[in-house]
């Protein structure tokens, strides 16, 4: 058999092979690059920057549960100005595509922010996080009027093709995504977490300081599956998925569902290497069954 093409195109951009760090379970990007040799995997997604820096919620924020995972750290991030004058040397010499994840409060702040990476010359790709679950306000997915807006306005300035993460918090994920491509979006990424909440029985206290957060990890990757399959089916743009994606065969699930690119997020929080684990599994996984490339996997669910 001829050489496997792990290669995908996302919006125009060729990743190597299709596995993402998913934005919040790598830092910025740069801090693992000595344990992991990240050039061999498809992208990294930088932690969620916002236009000034936030110290999110207050501590305990983080707790495990049965295979998974809670966490309501709110954003907690250094902001767009330090973080272009701390990381950007460092992400220039990685050698993948860097997608880099922007939040706001308003339709001007995701604009302002699109605005000035715009200007960014080593940036891949914006996402848009519009499902962040953590923030005392309301989901932007879960306000159509408002997500839309967002998107028709960074989309109309971008110089960078935009990426929306999409929140599994939605009455219907086919009709958001289809939304997101409508309104300008050119790939759309999913899920974020799941709400959940863990309590101490012997404190008669929940284990969160704002008793529920996000949920991830494996126990939610079925949930997700399905939210990848009813999205991939109703969009044309490419879509990125993710949710407890710890394996290749994981990652050939959502492949197989319609999933153009993986996102691998809390696996690495076990295991630095896990989406280059992933990689290379992928690779073997196409081989034993041989397979050409990820776009002769992509969407062949049989039904």
């Amino acid at each position: 058999m001829n050489k496997i093409d792990l290669s995908v195109n996302i919006a125009g951009i060729r990743l190597e092979n299709p596995v993402i760090t998913a934005s919040g379970t790598f830092g910025y990007g740069d801090e693992l690059s000595d344990l992991v040799q990240l050039s061999q995997i498809g992208a990294v997604t930088t932690k969620t920057i916002t236009l000034g820096p936030r110290t999110g919620n207050p501590p305990p924020r983080i707790c495990e549960t049965a295979s998974g995972m809670l966490n309501t750290i709110g954003l907690q991030n250094i902001g767009l100005e330090k973080f272009l004058e701390e990381k950007q040397e460092d992400l220039k010499k990685l050698g993948i595509p860097v997608i880099v994840s922007i939040a706001g409060s308003t339709v001007e702040e995701y604009t302002v922010l699109t605005g000035l990476l715009n200007q960014i010359k080593f940036i891949s790709a914006i996402e848009l996080n519009l499902s962040c679950p953590n923030l005392k306000k309301k989901i932007i997915c879960q306000d159509e009027e408002l997500f839309a807006e967002i998107i028709k306005k960074a989309s109309k300035i971008r110089r960078h093709p935009i990426i929306a993460k999409l929140s599994p918090q939605v009455q219907d994920i086919a009709h958001v995504a289809l939304l997101a491509e409508k309104s300008g979006a050119d790939a759309v990424s999913l899920v974020n977490t799941f709400p959940g909440m863990v309590i101490d029985v012997h404190s008669f206290r929940p284990k969160l300081s704002t008793v529920t957060g996000g949920l991830s990890g494996p126990c939610i990757k079925p949930l997700a599956l399905r939210c990848v399959w009813e999205a991939a089916k109703s969009v044309k743009i490419p879509v990125i998925g993710g949710g407890g994606i710890t394996t290749a065969e994981d990652a050939a699930e959502f492949i197989l569902a319609g999933a153009s690119a993986v996102s691998v997020g809390t696996a690495s929080l076990a295991d630095p290497a896990a989406t280059l684990k992933i990689a290379e599994g992928l690779h073997e996984y196409l081989k034993e069954r041989k397979i050409g490339s990820i776009a002769d996997l992509k969407g062949k669910l049989k039904l």
